[in-house]
């Protein structure tokens, strides 16, 4: 759904009717007052906080996937609206790519007593993967946002809200 609905804005912009650049995010990542926690660092994040253990594919621990803070997700915004950059281009925003034992050594250095539960998976519907950033940062677009600070930041918010 997502690569048609790009192609028909990409065709519109082809065709005059509109001005629009494709922003292709990473996963989001950090605080924010609407903060989801259906995602793997925010999750694992909150999970830790709990007490809970984290339940991790062993096919997947190694996997690399793009990730976003969100910080840098709405400097980017910001970027493209002052730059009017609408020229019918691609584009990755992606703070960096992280693998899943990157996102939970990073909790480790907060939650010592961190419990993972590796499981088998059967379906792995996706590999490994990384995303360039390389064509944002050509045009002096800067990502501030590391995983360090967002989990930090992450963990201090649920500890101050759980008591």
């Amino acid at each position: 759904f997502k690569l048609k609905s790009e192609e028909m804005i990409l065709d519109m912009v082809k065709k005059d009717k509109i001005e629009a650049s494709i922003i292709r995010f990473g996963t989001i990542f950090g605080v924010s007052q609407g903060m989801r926690f259906h995602t793997a660092v925010n999750k694992f994040c909150w999970q830790a906080v709990l007490g809970q253990p984290l339940t991790v594919w062993k096919t997947a621990f190694d996997q690399k996937r793009p990730y976003l803070g969100i910080n840098d997700a709405v400097s980017s915004i910001k970027f493209f609206i002052e730059k009017e950059l609408f020229e019918g281009d691609i584009y990755n925003v992606v703070t960096s790519n992280y693998s899943v034992s990157e996102v939970i050594n990073s909790i480790k250095k907060h939650i010592k007593d961190l419990d993972i539960n590796f499981v088998e998976s059967e379906i792995m519907n996706q590999l490994s993967y990384e995303v360039s950033t390389q064509k944002i940062k050509s045009l002096k677009f800067f990502f501030n946002d590391n995983l360090e600070k967002g989990i930090e930041e992450t963990i201090s918010l649920l500890r101050a809200s759980n008591g």
